[in-house]
């Protein structure tokens, strides 16, 4: 349906040159950073509203008017959740990019929506403190962080985005603003609905300010890989070490076929080439002496386990490059991609996971190079859609759509048996919302639809994403 005239006008009174029609301007705000060539999708028009008073206007328009509305932060989401709905517009965050306050007596920080993570950690080394959460691209907003509840590689130490969230402030559809929550850590008082709108993908409404809880800052960081001969000794070590009592900022799991493709597109080296796979551990602490016994004790666990070597990294600068490599994994195979998988089982269940994952191999002929969080049971594959030959990509496979629906759905009902998620950081979107009510029951989906209806009863907000219609 077409927008009015009259939704025009109004708009344009809201937010003068603000608001984009542009053809050329309104492509880089038509899809996230998904491989699924489907979820793309120009909209009619951007608006890129300065505060939360200009949010709440076009809020009551596009209200008034039926006009569907989906925020996006930097797009750097990987599961459709920002692309347009047919015939709606775009609310775009990234002009609301101010830090409104530092409190160092508190140790929070609050800033608007469209701040790019990068600019909030340079804000939070500057006031000596530290925000663990690392989803990964320091180009996203944290207004889309929250959105997705990110999680990212430090997860199984500190936890996801959720866990520092003390406050949010929110336009619901109908152009009210909640304040939820506040700078005190405890709160018995009414329903939790701050929780409600962490990881809730712009679906109930749309954040506009977020106050997050920082930790003191660490004192020293130690970068330990080992190389495994199989999947299973490298996963095997993971449960050894956390049943050990050490517990690192990070464990990634890393496949070969990822690193040569890292390693070339980044023009460096990765420090072992030996086995199938290795575990990369970040461990963190209150000085050098706290981080060198956990590095020897980790070191005794990954040895015991089977590790081929142990390599350890005190040198920022090595450590700088092992992790500008790690950071680049998706960038690296995104070329060969047909589709990206979020999955997230039990730790217990990494291996069988895996073993799966390796059948589909043999059974679709298509490769699934695999990376991921292994501490916290949340691993990446991918479905590759060109043949990938000794750290380069190849020739498209014939038939790679429907190869991949096939890999895609048996790859879902092994999560699923295996007591896990579709989703373990990415979000549902676009990218999965087919599967939500295999993954969850249709009691659950009922009731998640009823909060929907209640906040957003005309369903303005992010249409058309996390449940099928």
């Amino acid at each position: 349906m077409a927008i009015s005239s009259g939704w025009w006008d109004q708009a344009r009174e809201i937010l003068g040159d603000r608001l984009l029609s542009d053809a050329a301007l309104l492509e880089p705000y038509s899809h996230d950073e998904s491989a699924v060539e489907e979820h793309r999708l120009l909209p009619p028009a951007v608006a890129r509203p300065k505060d939360e008073q200009e949010v709440a206007r076009l809020l009551r328009l596009c209200r008034k008017e039926r006009v569907p509305v989906t925020v996006r932060g930097a797009g750097t989401g990987l599961a459709g959740g920002c692309v347009p709905e047919p015939g709606g517009i775009v609310l775009s965050t990234e002009l609301m990019n101010r830090v409104v306050d530092t409190d160092l007596g508190n140790h929070t920080i609050t800033v608007q929506a469209g701040l790019p993570l990068s600019r909030l950690y340079e804000e939070v080394e500057r006031m000596s403190l530290y925000f663990p959460p690392h989803p990964g691209d320091e180009g996203a907003t944290v207004g889309g962080a929250v959105a997705a509840n990110a999680g990212g590689a430090r997860a199984v130490k500190y936890g996801t985005v959720r866990r520092f969230v003390l406050a949010l402030q929110a336009v619901l559809a109908s152009g009210e603003i909640l304040e939820l929550g506040g700078k005190y850590i405890k709160s018995s008082t009414g329903y939790h609905l701050l929780d409600l709108l962490v990881g809730s993908e712009g679906t109930l409404a749309v954040i506009t300010r977020i106050t997050l809880s920082l930790l003191p800052r660490v004192g020293s960081v130690q970068t330990l890989l080992a190389p495994f001969s199989t999947t299973s000794a490298a996963i095997g070590s993971v449960g050894r070490l956390l049943a050990a009592g050490v517990v690192p900022c990070a464990v990634e799991y890393i496949e070969r076929p990822v690193v040569a493709l890292a390693e070339k597109l980044l023009g460096k080296t990765w420090p072992s080439h030996e086995g199938e796979a290795d575990l990369m551990l970040i461990l963190d602490g209150r000085d050098s002496a706290d981080t060198l016994a956990q590095a020897e004790a980790a070191g005794a666990v990954l040895e015991a386990g089977g590790a081929r070597d142990v390599l350890v990294s005190d040198n920022r600068e090595r450590q700088a490059e092992m992790l500008a490599l790690r950071s680049i994994f998706y960038d690296a195979i995104h070329p060969g991609v047909a589709e990206g998988f979020d999955i997230c089982v039990p730790r217990s269940q990494i291996v069988p996971h895996l073993e799966a994952v390796r059948r589909l191999e043999r059974e679709h002929g298509v490769s699934l190079p695999t990376y991921g969080h292994a501490a916290d049971g949340n691993l990446h594959s991918h479905a590759l859609r060109r043949a990938l030959r000794d750290g380069a990509f190849g020739e498209e496979l014939p038939g790679w759509r429907e190869t991949c629906r096939a890999i895609r759905r048996q790859l879902y009902e092994d999560v699923i048996q295996r007591g896990g998620v579709i989703s373990g950081e990415h979000g549902i979107g676009l990218a999965r919302k087919d599967f939500l009510a295999r993954n969850v029951s249709p009691g659950l989906v009922a009731v998640m639809r009823s909060i929907k209806d209640a906040l957003d009863p005309d369903g303005i907000l992010n249409p058309g994403k996390i449940f099928q219609r």
